[in-house]
């Protein structure tokens, strides 16, 4: 080869490249056919007869389904349909994710997954995925009262849940778990009751292998608003109110965005309440946040943003919080409005609009 034409080459790989990463992961299919599910058939059995590109539009109506979607690019269109427990649960690739016996109501898992033989109280972990499924999307559906996860996402690939409303999850409204690029968006997730009667655990939760989008969502009721373990999580714009924490960020996670998310009001049965926890995690960026009516009571003050090092008992991890950042952030009405316990470097606190803080000279209005 010339070396004009090796340049040419080189040229035309280098183009076809960046054409390759403009293309929408939906254009990749063929364009499917549209699929009508209605009240009294099954979802699943659609499902099982799609292909990728095809849309599946459930209508109105309650369906006593557990749905497993595990082939590329189908879209899971809900026109005011609800999905409940069925009477007899069904066994799938999310079944036991979040404990014994507990099962999800929409499960988007690929394919070969390995899980962790150890339940921690939260989720098993993914050890690895044989093949992910890909450019999956559900979207307009209330899912009520499963006993583990009301959606899952398991080892799956730009996966977009939006605008569903999820009521009632016991362990967690959605959960992302072994994934890449999931896409949590414009959903409602709420509980009835509030946190505590009975125990909701987690509103949202992200345990991806990479970037995870949570955005637009509205999260009540739940003890944990969001949780935060994957690292370079981006996370802005969303409500999280009457959770006894907002979001908490695990030990371990490095450089997860937490940006202009409203978080609000501490039940009382919670007897404690932080807005924001930053525990044993490194490089987080909470900006723009606005956090108010975080409080607890006089032995356990409500904390607006609490970094601490994950130290202290026989479960920690003794990660040190470090080198974390919170700016911009407008605190109000909380026992404490900013906490700083951890022994880390490079805690960075600066512009916050904050009034009583922990030591005493973080806040500008103190």
């Amino acid at each position: 080869m010339t070396p004009r034409t090796s340049r040419r080459a080189a040229i035309l790989l280098t183009v076809s490249t960046a054409l390759i990463g403009l293309i929408n992961p939906v254009s990749a299919y063929p364009k499917g056919k549209t699929i009508h599910v209605t009240e009294g058939n099954s979802i699943q059995n659609a499902i099982a007869s799609a292909k990728g590109g095809d849309k599946i539009v459930v209508e109105k109506g309650t369906y006593h389904e557990q749905l497993t979607i595990s082939s590329d690019g189908i879209s899971l269109v809900g026109h005011d349909a609800t999905i409940v427990p069925p009477d007899s649960p069904v066994t799938n690739a999310c079944s036991g994710l979040a404990g014994d016996n507990k099962q999800a109501g929409i499960c988007v898992a690929g394919s070969g997954i390995l899980f962790n033989t150890t339940f921690d109280g939260e989720h098993h972990k993914v050890i690895s995925v044989g093949d992910y499924v890909k450019d999956v999307s559900v979207e307009g559906f209330s899912v009520q009262g499963f006993t583990g996860i009301n959606i899952a996402v398991v080892g799956a690939k730009d996966a977009s849940i939006r605008h569903n409303t999820m009521s009632d999850g016991a362990q967690y409204g959605a959960l992302t778990v072994g994934s890449k690029d999931s896409h949590i968006n414009h959903n409602t997730v709420n509980a009835a009751g509030g946190p505590l009667n009975p125990f909701h655990f987690i509103g949202i939760c992200m345990d991806d292998t990479s970037t995870v989008t949570i955005t637009y969502n509205d999260i009540s009721g739940y003890f944990i608003g969001l949780c935060v373990q994957t690292s370079g999580a981006i996370i802005h714009d969303n409500s999280v109110h009457d959770c006894c924490i907002g979001a908490f960020v695990d030990p371990g996670i490095d450089g997860a965005k937490l940006h202009d998310n409203v978080i609000t009001n501490t039940p009382p049965e919670c007897g404690f309440g932080w807005g924001i926890r930053v525990q044993g995690a490194t490089k987080t960026s909470l900006k723009g946040n606005n956090i108010s009516g975080i409080v607890g009571t006089p032995a356990n003050p409500g904390v607006g943003i609490s970094v601490a090092d994950d130290v202290g008992d026989p479960t920690s991890t003794g990660d040190i919080a470090s080198g974390n950042t919170a700016e911009q952030n407008t605190l109000k009405n909380n026992d404490i409005d900013i906490e700083l316990t951890s022994t880390g470097k490079g805690n960075v606190f600066k512009n916050n609009d904050c009034t009583v803080s922990t030591p005493a000279n973080i806040c500008p209005n103190n």
